[in-house]
């Protein structure tokens, strides 16, 4: 892996603040074996990091993601069928990790994001896109479909939407991404990227660890499902058991006593 080590960059702050930088700005942060390989390590090595309590993923240069590396593609085109499964089993992975890691997940889009660098976005919790930001799901452009990213673009903006921009391939702006889902909040420029990055953590960090590890966890396990006794059962399990631990005990103890939680000191 030639460029393994630097096509992905990634820092994380004592008060436990992640950032993975994609590192490819001469292609737009093209997505290659490489990124994709050096991505999942640092992915799987953040779900078993307890200390770190959120993590950005953002682009450097001019691009958040160009999506797949050229390059990558017009291998795709001679290769046999077993090595373009393999091929788009490293990015399935690549997404799931993200979305499942157990810490919240934050997306810093500061230019255009095309095909997998939807997926990116997509597969964050959270996404925040400057005015210079705009998106494209561009793969029916190329005879192809957004397959491995579809489950986290659908449940981000929903079938309708995907509908229109899946069979289009058209681009849109940070504000249409804000109207349809994809994109949380909307910034003026880098800056205003940074800025609002360092408030979101900043509210992060306020929150006991376990308890936003536990909420992602809730969202996952009811979406979708019918509010009946079974779950009405298990949502009530869910918050007896979290009353019941130290985290727990801190933070309500610290909220009737006025005064901030340990975690967050």
């Amino acid at each position: 892996m030639s460029e393994n080590d630097q096509s992905v960059i990634f820092d994380a702050t004592q008060a436990g603040v992640a950032f993975i930088r994609l590192n490819r700005p001469e292609v737009h942060n093209a997505l290659n074996a490489d990124l994709l390989a050096r991505m999942n390590d640092i992915l799987d090595e953040l779900r078993g990091a307890d200390g770190v309590r959120v993590v950005f993923i953002e682009g450097t240069g001019k691009s958040f993601s160009a999506g797949a590396d050229l390059a990558t593609m017009r291998k795709a085109a001679d290769m046999t069928h077993a090595d373009n499964l393999m091929d788009a089993e490293r990015f399935a992975e690549c997404f799931h990790r993200i979305a499942t890691l157990p810490m919240p997940t934050i997306a810093l889009v500061n230019g255009p994001a095309m095909g997998g660098g939807v997926g990116l976005v997509a597969a964050c919790d959270i996404a925040v896109a400057s005015k210079a930001a705009f998106f494209s799901l561009s793969e029916v452009r190329l005879g192809l479909i957004p397959a491995t990213i579809s489950p986290y673009v659908v449940e981000a903006i929903g079938p309708r939407q995907a509908k229109r921009y899946f069979t289009t391939a058209e681009r849109f702006d940070a504000e249409e991404a804000r109207r349809i889902g994809l994109v949380h909040i909307v910034v003026d420029d880098k800056d205003a990227l940074q800025n609002e990055a360092e408030r979101l953590a900043s509210e992060i960090l306020k929150n006991g660890p376990k308890a936003v590890h536990a909420a992602k966890d809730l969202i996952n396990d009811v979406m979708w499902r019918e509010i009946d006794h079974h779950l009405r059962q298990d949502t009530a399990k869910r918050i007896a058991d979290i009353r019941a631990t130290d985290e727990g005990k801190e933070g309500t103890q610290a909220f009737l006593d006025k005064r901030k939680p340990t975690w967050a000191e």
